[in-house]
């Protein structure tokens, strides 16, 4: 390997340049950061408790410390702490790190040039020089890999934050009768910078594995993924476009997603979304999608009540009880369409795929069997949300329990 040219350079000499650039070092600092404000007059500058700029102080000491360390003969060093605090600073202010890089390089173009005249005035070695130069570069690359540390810190804060205030607005928002929690709720939604919506949905989605990554549902939507199963805050979900983003964002993800309601009832949403899930685990409702409640209406409305319609079943379904069950089913389903089917037995034929003359003979058993009740209004719906719950189960319709 070929012997660096800096360490051939007499001891004399780099006393001398390390003595002239170290008192220089507070009036070259000061000249850096002139320019820094001229060419960044937005930059806001943190001072210390004495009242001096940090960035004055930390320019001052990366000086100094790239000289002392390259005359010594040792690899200059980054002072961590302060470029890190830089770097934190950008992060948590929600900043990017292209102007602090600009101003870096900046600082060590200057103090360069700066050194560059030093190394004439004592008469150091142009290829000495030259190894300055490349430490110089190095030593840039090492401020703004401490800034990195320090902004990627910051930013994971900042993440951490966010969430934390979001997880509180979510559960703020799911409170039932907030009485005048409006002025709460607006504090807290205003501390994310989320707008309070007219209309809201609230959704619950099933992990698809426990180490699924958070879909990224966009903008504005509020996403709470600490729980077990997740809950999505959707502000006023009717907004063109909102429900093919969801749909995409959320593929491969089971759950449900509440009806629309004003915000004041976004627990009302949440308790639609939370029956629709139960129905999914159930097996009742499809997997492998997040689902509308507001498209599911009859398998919420019929089958939570399970209890409900089974109690009605054995009432009002009686008159087959008689029957063997390929009768009863058969008498059901013959039943189930008549009330469904506008028309007599050639549409509930039609219906069903059988011969009307079969649809004819069933329809006489019905009468038969029930008689005039059968022509009750209540009576028929009655029957029509218990034939429906029953079908929706894939029990037989028959069955009464």
């Amino acid at each position: 390997m070929t012997r660096p040219a800096w360490q051939d350079v007499p001891r004399s000499k780099l006393d001398r340049f390390e003595a002239i650039a170290r008192s220089e070092a507070p009036e070259l600092a000061q000249m850096i950061l002139f320019q820094i404000r001229q060419e960044y007059p937005y930059l806001q500058l943190v001072e210390d408790e004495s009242g001096e700029p940090l960035a004055l102080v930390g320019i001052r000491r990366a000086i100094e410390g790239f000289v002392h360390n390259l005359t010594a003969g040792g690899h200059p060093r980054v002072p961590p702490e302060m470029f890190q605090e830089f770097g934190r600073g950008e992060g948590l202010e929600g900043r990017s790190l292209d102007a602090l890089q600009a101003i870096y390089r900046l600082g060590v173009r200057l103090t360069w040039r700066r050194l560059a005249e030093i190394g004439q005035q004592v008469d150091i070695p142009a290829p000495a020089m030259y190894e300055l130069a490349e430490s110089g570069f190095e030593y840039l690359d090492g401020l703004v890999e401490q800034s990195v540390r320090g902004y990627a810190e910051a930013a994971a804060r900042r993440a951490s934050e966010r969430l934390r205030l979001q997880r509180q607005l979510i559960e703020l928002l799911l409170v039932e009768h907030r009485g005048d929690g409006s002025v709460a709720l607006a504090e807290r939604a205003a501390r994310i910078g989320w707008e309070l919506p007219e209309t809201i949905s609230v959704g619950v989605l099933m992990r698809p594995a426990r180490e699924a990554v958070a879909p990224a549902v966009g903008q504005g939507i509020l996403l709470e993924m600490e729980s077990e199963q997740p809950r999505i805050v959707i502000p006023d979900p009717d907004t063109a476009g909102r429900a093919e983003i969801l749909r995409r964002a959320t593929a491969g993800w089971s759950g449900a997603i509440g009806p629309a309601v004003p915000l004041a009832a976004a627990a009302t949403s949440l308790r639609w979304a939370e029956t629709a899930v139960q129905l999914i685990k159930k097996n009742l409702l499809p997997q492998g999608e997040v689902l509308y409640c507001t498209e599911r209406t009859e398998e919420l409305l019929l089958l939570p009540a399970e209890e409900l319609i089974d109690a009605s079943a054995r009432r009002c379904l009686a008159p087959l009880d008689g029957l063997s069950p390929t009768q009863a089913r058969r008498l059901a389903e013959t039943l189930l369409a008549w009330i469904e089917t506008p028309g007599g037995a050639p549409e509930v034929a039609a219906r069903l795929g059988i011969h009307p003359q079969t649809a004819r003979y069933r329809l006489r058993q019905i009468r038969e069997l029930w008689g005039d009740a059968i022509d009750e209004p209540d009576q028929r719906f009655e029957m029509l949300l218990v034939l429906r719950a029953r079908r929706l189960r894939g029990d037989s319709p028959a069955t009464s329990g």
